[in-house]
């Protein structure tokens, strides 16, 4: 059969007009895929970073229009892209770095996502990263602190949080200033992790920076991630009579040592945490008062809102939707969502190398994050430069900031209370 030449231009018109109108429709919604645990033992801190994502994603799609130096505050999605709006397609990878590497597999090329988002434990992170290299994704980490991360010369990979080599560095500057400005001499430390790559890499930089600044490390215990007991282990640092702890554990083992810490009335002059588990909301309330006085590096905290006020405007918004405080780690992943949105805004495309190119272009400066950063800009590793780490102490169930010194809303309890039996 044939057609007349009418029809198959009208044919052909609205085969073109479906097509463009496929495009546009596609636009209208870009999937970003998000890697984090949803189940297991860190179930907890997963759902928080979910839920920060969430508010970032409902605040580039309707606003914020009370806080404007936040990007996007004036809602309506991206404008550069006809106001599409962000779709999370979140991916449950359980702490384990193989189911990582095939929920990425699957975000990528079954859900279409542009580009992913996570995975908090830098184990998970090394695995899907991977395989976001091999397809050629972006790959936005916000909160995997592993150093090696950055030194693998990825090309699609971008990190916001500032990496352990600094944060160790943090540890030793604060023994130097502590000593200096309250006379507290940290002589001989214990180093305590477990034994993913975050905890095995923090325990070298740590023996490292122990060596090249005369502390004595009398013993480093690494013990297995996911441990049901740590009774021999803790045994084994009580008998080292370290000052200090230097601790690396996620929220399950952060929280089974403390508890091993009391039961053994294992007393150091200090508990100095790495973070993750120590920082959780959960950590403060399964422990209540045993928690306080633990000293833990950050990279947020809310009483910092006195001098920047975006801080505490944005903590609310978080607050009043869970219940709960921004954390470290949930600051951080909401920035890391905010900073992803404005490259590929940039991009003005959902092309992958498009999205790519506005990453390593990205240049936000610190007003606009709620981080107490001077912003966020990439070097050719994808690691951010303009990041820094604070120092918290847990005091009556809260996390007040010590150190650096002029940041400090109070003085350091030092040294820890002992246990009350």
């Amino acid at each position: 059969m044939q057609f007349p030449l009418k029809t198959l231009k009208i044919t052909a018109f609205f085969l073109a007009a479906f097509t463009l109108s496929g495009t546009v429709m596609a636009q209208q919604e870009i999937k970003i895929g998000v890697l984090y645990p949803l189940t297991g033992a860190a179930a907890s801190t997963g759902a928080e970073l979910k839920g920060a994502l969430e508010l970032a994603a409902d605040i580039v799609n309707n606003g914020a229009k009370d806080i404007p130096d936040l990007p996007f505050s004036s809602g309506g999605g991206l404008p550069n892209l006809k106001g599409a709006k962000i779709k999370l397609v979140f991916a449950d990878h359980q702490g384990n770095p193989q189911i990582g590497a095939t929920e990425t597999e699957r975000l990528i090329t079954q859900e279409k996502v542009a580009a992913v988002v996570g995975a908090y434990f830098s184990n998970v992170t090394a695995t899907s990263s991977q395989v976001a290299e091999r397809y050629k994704v972006p790959y936005l980490n916000p909160d995997s602190s592993s150093t090696s991360l950055t030194t693998r010369n990825f090309k699609w990979f971008y990190r916001i949080t500032p990496h352990d080599d600094l944060f160790v560095h943090n540890f030793f500057e604060f023994f130097k200033d502590i000593e200096t400005k309250k006379g507290i001499k940290v002589g001989q430390v214990a180093l305590f992790n477990e034994n993913t790559l975050w905890g095995n890499e923090t325990s070298k930089l740590e023996n490292k920076l122990a060596e090249e600044r005369g502390v004595t490390v009398v013993k480093s215990i690494s013990y297995p991630a996911k441990s049901t007991q740590l009774t021999s282990e803790i045994q084994s640092l009580k008998s080292g009579k370290p000052q200090v702890v230097m601790q690396s554990s996620y929220l399950g083992d952060a929280i089974l040592a403390m508890k091993t810490y009391k039961e053994l009335n294992f007393s150091p002059d200090m508990i100095l945490a790495n973070n993750a588990g120590f920082t959780d909301t959960e950590f403060i309330r399964t422990l209540g008062q045993d928690a306080d006085h633990i000293i833990t590096r950050e990279v947020w905290s809310l009483d910092l809102a006195k001098n920047k006020p975006i801080i505490g405007q944005v903590n609310d918004l978080f607050r009043n939707r869970y219940k709960v405080n921004f954390t470290g780690n949930s600051s951080r992943t909401f920035t890391g969502l905010l900073t992803l949105a404005d490259a590929i805004n940039r991009a003005g495309s959902t092309e992958p190398e498009a999205i790519r190119k506005a990453l390593s272009e990205t240049n936000i400066d610190g007003k606009n994050t709620i981080m107490p950063w001077n912003g966020i800009k990439f070097d050719q590793q994808g690691q951010n430069t303009l990041g820094s780490g604070i120092l918290v102490q847990i005091v009556n169930g809260k996390y007040h900031t010590i150190w650096p010194f002029n940041l400090a809303t109070r003085e350091v309890i030092w040294p820890m209370p002992k246990w009350v039996q």
